[in-house]
């Protein structure tokens, strides 16, 4: 191996360092949280390790890492530049609808199973796993609308009805 692979494997261990520690922080998880939830399996100093890129992580370790944090493994390897899934929606304008992912998972029925897929998909599309909350875009409030079959212009209302609606504390 020459020196400019040498430093496009280390260039990339570090990517994939910050894609670990950006999801650990995303699920609130201090680096002992970790090493304690999972029964000293990935010990703090060794996972901190990973996310500097100090560390090479095999395949197997990445795998159990991202079982370990709930997420497709393909989440915790770096994303390129070019990759569709990370434009933003086009308007400029920043969502402003939070769903209580949490609450929603609690109601049962068709339309809420089909909601629950639809937003898990969207969280894998923009690597936001913190588990708690979406904010939903326009474009997003379509297909809600479609799902609970009601008109576009009543997604937040229904929404609020259904008490979905993430209020900080």
């Amino acid at each position: 191996m020459d020196y400019s692979e040498e430093q496009d494997d280390a260039g990339y261990s570090v990517q994939v360092g910050e894609r670990l520690r950006s999801i650990r922080k995303q699920k609130r998880l201090s680096l002992h949280d970790v090493e304690a939830q999972s029964g000293q399996e990935f010990k703090a100093s060794v996972l901190g390790a990973y996310e500097r890129g100090e560390r090479a992580l095999s395949l197997p370790r990445l795998d159990r890492l991202a079982q370990f944090y709930r997420v497709p493994v393909d989440q915790l390897l770096p994303r390129h530049a070019n990759d569709p899934s990370l434009a933003d929606d086009s308007t400029g304008v920043r969502p402003k609808l939070a769903i209580d992912i949490l609450k929603l998972t609690q109601l049962s029925g068709a339309p809420f199973e089909m909601l629950t897929r639809f937003l898990r998909m969207i969280q894998v599309q923009r690597q936001d796993f913190n588990g708690r909350v979406l904010t939903i875009r326009n474009d997003d409030k379509r297909a809600i609308a479609a799902m609970l079959d009601i008109p576009v212009d009543q997604v937040a209302l229904r929404l609020e009805a259904l008490d979905l609606v993430f209020r900080p504390a």
